[in-house]
Parts: structure tokens; C-alpha cells; sequence
């Protein structure tokens, strides 16, 4: 078979299309291409973690690489401890997706995510493993070791808390939603140990929970607790707490696009902000960037999925870049997306301001009406060649009149079209994404 890296990695149905051969196969093949003399290596909360964990290990040392398992962490804390070692690092999660299924992430020496041509020679060298082709195995004592470190969890934290310079949380009343996933216990640590007032959902992980009602995929949950609880603001995270979504005092949910505008209006304020510049994604709403223009400041955009965000940021020199589902990247504090460390960010911003979030968030940007629907169909690859698809694009942006846009892509992860249309009448957005979507499912076949 032929796996292949979507936008976050690869996955698949626990034990299905991710079996423990492909793993083991996978180790041999990111040992070999990455190099290092050693990987550090975690996991989420899903039952198949510790399975796949121990075959992609299994393959990481038989390739003579050394192997330190970091338990059950956050996926940024992977990424951190890699670039605390200097070494790669690969991470066993499916991130938001439902408990069953599983992946793989990797990261490259120093903790980044790795590049297009890098993970096609995974790619390469995975299909040629799985082949049956010959490669000479170190033995004796050039095997690869394997050993824990479970301090590093609290290492992270510590250096987490510290982005604060010195102050803390106290006087916040917040709920915390750990989506029973690999923040559940490290999370409420980092929050409490600030002066955080901290309430808790989702941080009774069972195996098969992870996500199921709870997290950044059902804000529902953290909504409700925030209200019962009084909180000021509720935090929700993803499975493997590389994102994160708000909720204000009222209810409202604050996504990725006004987590950013928030953050980086204020980073300017304090001249942090390099570059003027903040790095977004297609998808984000067009109400970001018409609120960034009027404050002055600059927007570069690129395709979907944090890793082109973190290129630009690193190619460039910025600081702030990130998607509207949450994956935030404050470059000068972390290398990769991290739910934890924004927010702990944004908590700092609501404290040091003295105001509501929901007064913040509308002061920093209008979203514009948008419409997202995801299609399931049998070939979503084929969505570049798909004319008539496209035909019926121009006539929906035609009749738009330049105010609003459409986009659509092919999910990295799912067998799905994502389409999303923005304008200024919630109700052209909704006629017009029911028009695309049965126009894409038409061409690309049902499932």
C-alpha cells in the first residue's frame, strides 16, 4: 500500500489502515531518512497508542536509533522536547478525530514539522520497507535503546509558564476542557500553578473517550460549564492539545481567527509583533483581514495546515501565525501549534487588559458571514480536474459581486471536500454552499 502524509501526518483506523507493521515500518523509514542518533516519541490517550507506540519504537530502534518515550503527553510537548534535545520526534495521535482511529506525526531535529520533500522520502522509503527491500540492520550494541523520560512533561510546563515573564493568572475564573485527551492531567498543572480559579471537563481519559462530546470539536461542553461554573472564559481543547477554541462569559465561541486578531493587535501594541505581519491560512474569514488592514496591520497568506503557516513564519522572520480551527503558532515562544501555551497567552492578554473577552473579541474583528460544510466523497483527489466543479465556482463568485469568496479543498485527513463560502448575507452563503456541495458530490462520486 501507499501511505501518504495528508496535512497533519498520516492516519487511519486504528489497526486497519494503521496497523502495527505500518508503524514498524514507519520507524525504519523516519530513522533512515531523518537521522540522529535518537527520537523522542509519545503518545495521546486512545487504546491503540500504546500498541502502535511500541511497533513505531520497535522500528525507530531496529534502525539503530535510541528511543525516549515521553508517556502520554501533548503533541507540543513532543515537539518541545525535541527541540530541548536537538533530536526528531514522532508522535502516535489522530488529534480531533474519534478514538479509533490513529496516526503518526513527525517532527524533523529541533522540533518543526517536516517539509514536502522531506516527507515524501518517508513516503518512499516507508513503500520500499513494507516491499521487502533489503537494508543492512545494525546489530549488537549498535541496536537502538529505549528508555523513559518522564520528567519531561513538567519541563514543558515550566517552560510554558515562564512565556509569562513573571505573572500569573490569579483573579480569572476559567473552565478547562481537556477533551479526555493528552493534556487531561499536564493541563490543569500548568492553569492551577498560574493562580488560574480552574474548573475541569474532559480529563477522564478511558482509552475510547478521547473527543466523544468534549474538546474543540463540541464547544457545547465547555459552553455549559462555563455558565454553571460563573467562569470568565473556558478554554477547549483538542485530543492532543495542539489547538484551541474559547468561550466568553456569555457563551460565545471565540475561534482561531479571533484568538489571532486579539493576539496580534496586542503584540503590536507592545512591539512585539515582527514584521507588522500576522500568517493565516486560505480559510480564514474575511472579516480578519479587513480588521487587520484597519489596524495596520499586514496579512500573508498561505495553504491550509499549520506546517505551511510555520514556513512562512520561519522563512520570514515573524512571530504570529496560525487557523481558524485554533492551531495558534507563536513562534518566538514554541515550534509548532499549542493549544496549552495560547492559552495561556490569551488568559494573560484578558488579565492584563481588565476587560471581557467578548468585548475584546468583538473589538478585535466582525466575522463575516461563512459557511463550511465538508462533503464525503469517493475521490476527493480529483476535485483539481473536476471542470464542471469549478465551472460553478465562477458563477457563484460571479454573483457574489466581490463581496465574498468561495474555497474549496480536499481534506488532508478524510476522504471529504471541504467548501466554504463567505458574503455578506448568511443566507447567500447558506444557497450558495448547497448549490457547490451537490455540484461536488455529483462530480467526485458518492462513497
Amino acid at each position: 500500500m501507499r501511505l501518504t502524509f495528508g496535512t497533519d501526518g498520516v492516519r487511519g483506523l486504528a489497526n486497519t489502515e494503521l496497523t502495527p507493521e505500518i508503524a514498524l515500518a514507519l520507524g525504519r523509514a523516519a530513522a533512515r531518512v531523518l537521522g540522529g542518533s535518537a527520537f523522542v516519541v509519545g503518545r495521546d490517550t486512545r487504546v491503540s497508542g500504546p500498541l502502535l507506540q511500541a511497533a513505531l519504537s520497535a522500528g525507530l530502534a531496529s534502525e539503530g536509533a535510541d528511543v525516549v518515550d515521553l508517556g502520554v503527553v501533548p503533541t507540543p510537548t513532543i515537539a518541545w522536547a525535541a527541540a530541548e534535545r536537538g533530536v526528531p520526534g514522532a508522535v502516535v495521535s489522530a488529534s480531533h478525530n474519534p478514538f479509533a482511529d490513529n496516526g503518526v506525526k513527525l517532527f524533523a531535529a529541533g522540533g518543526t514539522k517536516l517539509d514536502n520533500d522531506v516527507e515524501r522520502r518517508v513516503e518512499d522509503e516507508l513503500v520500499a520497507t513494507l516491499a521487502g527491500g533489503s537494508h543492512a540492520a545494525p546489530t549488537a550494541e549498535r541496536v537502538g535503546r529505549i528508555s523513559a523520560d518522564p520528567g519531561a512533561g513538567e519541563r514543558y510546563a515550566k517552560a510554558v509558564m515562564a512565556s509569562l515573564e513573571g505573572r500569573d493568572l490569579s483573579g480569572l475564573r476559567v473552565v478547562l476542557d481537556c477533551a479526555h485527551g493528552a493534556a487531561s492531567h499536564l493541563a490543569p498543572r500548568i492553569f492551577a500553578d498560574l493562580g488560574a480559579e480552574l474548573s475541569c471537563v474532559g480529563t477522564d481519559p478511558d482509552g475510547t473517550n478521547i473527543n466523544d462530546g468534549v474538546g474543540s470539536t463540541h464547544p457545547e461542553a465547555v459552553r455549559a460549564a462555563v455558565a454553571a461554573a460563573g467562569a470568565q472564559v473556558g478554554l477547549a481543547l483538542d485530543g492532543d492539545a495542539d489547538r484551541v477554541l474559547a468561550v466568553d462569559d456569555a457563551g460565545g465561541l471565540v475561534d482561531g481567527d479571533h484568538l489571532m486578531a486579539m493576539c496580534a493587535t496586542d503584540l503590536r501594541s507592545r512591539g512585539l509583533l515582527a514584521g507588522d505581519t500576522v500568517v493565516v491560512t486560505v480559510m480564514t474569514n474575511l472579516g480578519f483581514r479587513l480588521a487587520m488592514r484597519q489596524a495596520g496591520i499586514r496579512v500573508h497568506e498561505t495553504p491550509v495546515g499549520d506546517r505551511n503557516v510555520l514556513m512562512a513564519l520561519e522563512q520570514h522572520g515573524w512571530v504570529l501565525g496560525g487557523e481558524q480551527s485554533g492551531h495558534i503558532i507563536f513562534r518566538h515562544l514554541a515550534t509548532t501549534g499549542d493549544g496549552i501555551l495560547t492559552g495561556v497567552q490569551l488568559l494573560d492578554l484578558v488579565r492584563r487588559s481588565g476587560r471581557r473577552l467578548a468585548d475584546l473579541a468583538a473589538e478585535a474583528m466582525t466575522r463575516m458571514p461563512q459557511e463550511l460544510r465538508s462533503v464525503r466523497v469517493a475521490d476527493p483527489g480529483g476535485l483539481n480536474d473536476a471542470d464542471e466543479v469549478w465551472m460553478e465556482v465562477s458563477e457563484v463568485e460571479r454573483q457574489l459581486h466581490g463581496r465574498g469568496r468561495v474555497v474549496l479543498r480536499p481534506s488532508g485527513t478524510e476522504p471529504v471536500v471541504r467548501v466554504m463560502v463567505e458574503a455578506d448575507d448568511a443566507g447567500a452563503a447558506r444557497a450558495a454552499v448547497d448549490r457547490l456541495c451537490g455540484v461536488v458530490e455529483e462530480a467526485l462520486g458518492r462513497p
